[in-house]
């Protein structure tokens, strides 16, 4: 099934972090504003966004499109990897 990935992106102390990611199912994914990836299992969603928060917990970048580019980069190629 597809989903188009989200997440929230928040001030803190150290500068902006990215955690809450969601799958949401979609049949017209937006590559532009977003990532949208196909996944088999809701186990599999699952695993993934658990890999996304913990990937990102200690992250922190200084503006919100290198936050977003990052994210979506690090989804892309991790879903590529399987």
């Amino acid at each position: 099934m597809l989903y188009q990935l989200g997440w929230a992106t928040l001030p803190g102390l150290r500068g902006l972090s990215c955690s809450g990611f969601r799958a949401t199912p979609t049949t017209s994914p937006d590559h532009e504003r977003g990532v949208a990836l196909d996944f088999a299992s809701d186990t599999e969603r699952d695993e993934f966004l658990k890999k996304l928060e913990e990937h990102f917990a200690v992250r922190r970048f200084t503006n919100s499109a290198d936050a977003f580019d990052t994210v979506k980069a690090y989804a892309i190629e991790r879903a590529a990897k399987g």
